[in-house]
């Protein structure tokens, strides 16, 4: 017989998931009574491992073969904590981790708790939201190109549908200046489009002037680039956005410029007096130069991306405090939120004081953090990051998701992983932000989700330049990617969707990830199917904001349900090459489902479905 506590399940631990400072904890442990314990303690600890306080438990009762102890504690103060168990009987004294030799517990040294702020809200128009992420320049070129101020040297590709310049100049350099053209005026004409998708938040990535295509080398935070158009065009995207119900968040790079900027000014291409012209700048002050000018911190070594000092004061007034500071200049343009590239590099006080603006401006703002990782114990340059316990974002990019859904749709994991990577993040992130997550499968930094799903080359980019899906390699991977979208989009959180990865985008990492859409070289069946996952999620509250209680995750097959007041949804996916007889209800959306009768219902193999109650 085993111990028996799972943190995860509200008979072992209420409330389920984060608590408040104050509220009360219970946890319930079954130990065999042949065990026969004569003292169980919990053991709270501090987020660095120090001992917090110990918490004898009471003997509640026996039931069956197990006694069962109850302990009670609450947090004065918010943080991260964790937790074990001591357990003595007439032979000794034995710690009890969630690895323990002889329990149904997950594996890991510690189970956690945080302590959140009891005030920490989230945008309620966030939660359950449906995400379209563009790289701007790549989605949608109108008219001509403007060209006057662009940074050089640059090229223009004269065709929409030519292959991304991905080979180094003469000098062996990759410089990223090769542009399509997209613009605010191209995202405006294909609003209606986006909108068809279910889409209500509109995510792009950079779009102030800057040198290369990908724009993360800022030249100028409070001007668009001249090839994206004005301001007045981004503010007439964002009122035709609002007007369709989509909200409209911008990328926010605050821990490195360009050198090429009216900050730093490396090359001269600008009248201002930059930090690397002159120690009397009034932007020296947000660098770090080791000696001057040439040797200077940069990010990862990119001396074309030298990092700011995210703390200096002249850097905290440009980016946060002035009255027309960077933050204040675009949500008052339109803007709806940001999300923060490479947050884990921007200290927490920075974040938190980002984040009080943002709300002193727009109320009901919303700000997104690049995380790789589980966001709530997130250690960085050697800090615990406090992300949830002080309230700094409503929101991460969760890649934990991905990882668990490509590891379960390519047959690397029969269930097990993936009910137990999303139940991790339930627990571990508040609800609030739970229920806002940004839920991806693609990026600008990923392979396309199509060769993710079939192909583990990683070789390099000339090698990649030339690698495509043969056309069976091609089928697979659609047909893998309709069953990994529709976990995508009924798990709860916030689809995002990189664009064209609807219409059946494929490529490897930079810059194959990041080719122009195929404008009338859609995959209609793809196409059709993120329409009515997009069109079910809009009608089903239960999918945008309900609860999760899986009921079957293993033998390749995964099914949960989600409540959200009076409705109650059941998902099913059947991953294997067996029929799955399921509980019958109302079909809000099926595939491969092969007998329908009265009292009975079974998914085919590779079937997936949605039903409620009759």
């Amino acid at each position: 017989m085993r111990i028996l506590f799972d943190s995860k399940q509200t008979q072992y631990k209420t409330p389920f998931g984060t608590l408040t400072p104050n509220e009360i904890c219970t946890l319930n442990i079954h130990i065999p009574a042949s065990v026969g314990a004569t003292l169980v303690e919990i053991l709270l600890l501090n987020e660095n491992g120090t001992p917090n306080q110990t918490i004898a438990m009471d003997y509640r009762m026996k039931q069956n073969a197990y006694d069962i102890f109850t302990g009670k504690f609450s947090f004065p103060e918010r943080g991260l904590y964790f937790y074990y168990f001591r357990i003595t009987n007439r032979f000794g004294t034995f710690r009890l981790f969630k690895q323990g030799d002889d329990t149904n517990m997950e594996a890991g040294d510690w189970w956690q708790v945080s302590c959140v702020p009891a005030d920490f809200t989230t945008p309620d128009w966030a939660k359950g939201a449906l995400i379209y992420q563009i790289f701007p320049d790549r989605f949608y070129k109108s008219g001509k190109c403007p060209l006057t101020g662009k940074l050089e040297p640059y090229t223009l590709h004269n065709e929409w549908n030519e292959e991304v310049d991905w080979r180094p100049n003469d000098d062996g350099l990759i410089l990223n200046n090769d542009f399509y053209g997209g613009n605010f005026r191209g995202i405006i004409e294909k609003l209606d489009y986006i909108a068809s998708l279910g889409v209500t938040i509109l995510y792009l990535n950079p779009i102030s002037k800057a040198f290369s295509s990908h724009r993360y080398d800022t030249a100028d935070y409070k001007t668009p680039d001249p090839m994206l158009g004005t301001e007045a065009e981004f503010t007439a995207l964002c009122d035709a956005a609002h007007k369709r119900g989509i909200r409209v968040i911008l990328d926010g790079v605050y821990s490195h410029t360009g050198s090429d900027s009216i900050y730093f000014n490396k090359f001269k291409h600008f009248d201002t007096v930059g930090a690397y012209n002159s120690k009397e700048s009034p932007f020296y002050s947000w660098y770090t130069f080791h000696q001057y000018p040439d040797n200077y911190s940069s990010w990862w070594n990119f001396d074309t991306l030298p990092t700011v000092n995210k703390l200096d004061p002249a850097f905290l007034d440009y980016i946060i405090r002035d009255e027309d500071s960077v933050i204040a200049h675009w949500l008052k343009a339109g803007a709806d939120g940001f999300r923060l590239d490479v947050v884990d590099e921007l200290p927490d006080e920075f974040v938190l004081l980002l984040k009080n603006r943002m709300r002193e401006i727009k109320p009901d703002s919303l700000l997104i953090g690049e995380v790789w990782e589980d966001a709530s114990n997130k250690c960085a340059y050697g800090c615990r990051r406090r992300y949830f316990i002080d309230g700094e974002l409503d929101s991460v990019m969760n890649y934990p998701f991905r990882t668990a859904i490509i590891n379960f749709i390519r047959g690397w994991d029969g269930g097990p992983g993936l009910k137990n990577a999303i139940m991790a993040i339930a627990e571990n992130y508040p609800p609030q932000v739970f229920n806002a997550n940004m839920n991806l499968l693609g990026t600008h930094d990923t392979q396309r989700i199509l060769t993710a799903l079939v192909d583990n080359f990683d070789g390099n980019r000339e090698e990649q330049a030339k690698r495509f899906l043969s056309r069976s390699q091609y089928l697979q991977a659609q047909e893998r990617l309709i069953l990994a979208s529709f976990l995508q989009y009924t798990l709860p959180g916030s689809p995002s969707l990189y664009y064209a990865d609807e219409a059946g985008m494929e490529g490897h990492k930079d810059p194959f990830n990041r080719r122009p859409y195929p404008w009338g070289r859609e995959d209609h069946e793809l196409l059709a199917h993120f329409k009515r996952l997009g069109k079910l999620r809009s009608l089903c509250p239960a999918l945008r904001l309900g609860d999760i209680q899986f009921f079957k995750a293993d033998h390749q097959m995964i099914g949960f349900s989600r409540t959200y007041e009076d409705q109650t949804i059941r998902v099913y996916l059947n991953r294997s090459g067996d029929d799955w007889e399921i509980s019958p209800g109302k079909i809000l959306l099926g595939h491969n489902m092969k007998t329908i009768a009265p009292d009975q219902m079974t998914l085919g193999p590779k079937g997936f479905c949605v039903t409620m109650d009759w």
